[in-house]
């Protein structure tokens, strides 16, 4: 289960740049999760629960944002959503893809008091 190995990542993260900050406690924590970033997302909301116990985030509140994965066609230049890692172009039927967005797993921003 890496999701647990990212959640505590995360906490770790948050709190380093709260402490860098002279913060005392985070009271919101804003998250954005691409699609095809390879997080089970109720695996990781499970395994944040049990982070943040004892920590500057025991009492903040988490958001999610889920990023729809995006591509585009290297050989016709269309742009479309992508299922997958390996979708096919829906115009072109080429498996020459660029992902542009929907691999992120970060911090969007950390709310402090």
């Amino acid at each position: 289960m890496h999701e647990l190995a990212i959640a505590q990542s995360i906490v770790r993260l948050a709190e380093q740049n709260a402490k860098d900050n002279q913060a005392e406690e985070i009271e919101e924590l804003e998250l954005e999760i691409g699609s095809l970033a390879g997080i089970e997302i109720s695996s990781l909301e499970f395994a944040l629960q049990s982070a943040v116990k004892d920590t500057m985030l025991h009492r903040a509140r988490i958001v999610r944002h889920d990023i729809p994965a995006e591509g585009r066609c290297g050989d016709c230049d269309a742009v479309f959503p992508v299922e997958t890692l390996f979708s096919p172009c829906p115009q072109c039927g080429s498996y020459c893809v660029n992902i542009l967005k929907g691999k992120e797993l970060r911090i969007k921003s950390i709310v402090v008091k």
